[in-house]
């Protein structure tokens, strides 16, 4: 006999009270009972189906997440949003079909799974690619293009932004560009950890009152707390307007160990012109190819700190710029602050760059990698392996 979903009781299966939604008949004892559901659980109906229809997660993905690395915090959020999860030895589990509706996993604390949780606060998302003929970088040089803006239209003194070093091919050096030429030598990406703080310092006290800072995510994080906290360098950097321009990223290694590794490819670090972390693997062009190499290769000279790293996208940024999402030779862009937006749009107005707001399923690229970025968060099991 079917149960009424509302009492828990069976009921005949000609009960005269029934209601059929979502592409099955439920059965009640009595209208009350049907009442009951007629308000409730046909929203719960349409919120699992609006979950799914997005994407499909099942109880597997909050297994792997929550419960095996020991963080499940029992409060039976799962269980009573699903009824085929039940709490057994003090653990949730899986005591019917999953149909892989998703919503134990959005309505557990431990997940993060909102685009605020994800990337962070945002006013707009672009697509977006230089406008300025000729000019060469990473994705679509929308950083470098950004900088000559502001440099040009006498908005910024100077950028803190990263080159290679002429001696050690690919080390990272931080400097202070005043020019555009000097801001175009620092286009492209460089894998290793730059010190970007100290020209920051540098630049203030030589009097830059308006000074565009381009760094990833912990360098972003370092300034951001410069400016917020009360003890410190908080009187310095009240001295000058700092534009944040985070960079997305995923990992960084150690310059000794990006060396080791082309060498044992058989490379050259001279002969490299360009490096691109994209789809899980690591591009280096060099004259004759494009060389492309699975990136858990470079997992042994990956910075430690990454390993603790939840934040793709620089949440504390003005603006956050990635190759994630958007087509090749494109860049994402993240307007997070006023001030980065509208300098943004004030430099797409005056041709500096062509953009274009980004699509849905550009942004779920996004949100995907960035999900991948903060579960380091979640795998306990994983860090004490690190």
């Amino acid at each position: 006999m079917p149960m009424d979903p509302i009492c828990k009781i069976k009921v005949p299966e000609d009960t005269p009270y029934f209601t059929e939604y979502g592409g099955k008949k439920y059965r009640f004892c009595s209208p009350e009972c049907k009442r009951k559901f007629d308000h409730l659980e046909k929203s719960v109906i349409r919120l699992k189906r609006s979950i799914a229809e997005q994407d499909k997660i099942s109880f597997g993905h909050l297994k792997r997440d929550i419960i095996k690395p020991g963080i499940c915090t029992l409060c039976g959020a799962c269980a009573a949003s699903c009824e085929s999860i039940a709490i057994e030895d003090e653990q949730p589990r899986l005591v019917g079909k999953c149909t892989a509706c998703g919503v134990c996993y959005n309505q557990c604390p431990r997940t993060i799974t909102t685009e605020e949780g994800l990337i962070g606060k945002i006013r707009n998302a672009y697509s977006a690619r230089t406008a300025i003929p000729g000019l060469k970088g990473q994705d679509g040089a929308v950083v470098t293009s950004m900088l000559a803006y502001g440099l040009e239209e006498g908005l910024i003194d100077c950028a803190i932004v990263t080159v290679k070093s002429d001696e050690e091919p690919w080390k990272p050096v931080p400097v202070i560009a005043k020019t555009y030429d000097e801001v175009v030598e620092a286009a492209g990406s460089i894998y290793s950890h730059s010190m970007t703080i100290e020209p920051l310092m540098s630049a203030v006290k030589q009097g830059m009152r308006s000074i565009a800072f381009v760094g990833t995510s912990c360098n972003i994080d370092a300034v951001y707390k410069m400016q917020k906290s009360p003890y410190g360098f908080l009187h310095l950097f009240m001295r000058a307007n700092i534009l944040k321009m985070g960079l997305f990223c995923m990992d960084t290694f150690s310059y000794e160990g990006i060396r080791e590794f082309v060498l044992n490819k058989g490379m050259r670090l001279e002969d490299i012109e360009a490096m691109k972390i994209r789809k899980g693997r690591m591009e280096m062009q060099t004259p004759e190819e494009l060389k492309v190499f699975d990136l858990a290769e470079l997992d042994p000279y990956r910075s430690s700190s990454c390993r603790y790293c939840t934040d793709l996208t620089a949440e504390n940024a003005d603006l956050s710029f990635g190759g994630v999402g958007t087509p090749r030779n494109w860049t994402t862009v993240l307007a997070r602050s006023g001030l980065g937006y509208e300098i943004f749009n004030e430099a797409v107005d005056n041709g500096y760059i062509e953009s274009r707001l980004l699509e849905s399923n550009e942004m779920n690229n996004v949100l995907n990698l960035a999900k991948m970025k903060k579960i380091q968060l979640y795998s306990v099991s994983r860090r004490k392996k690190a």
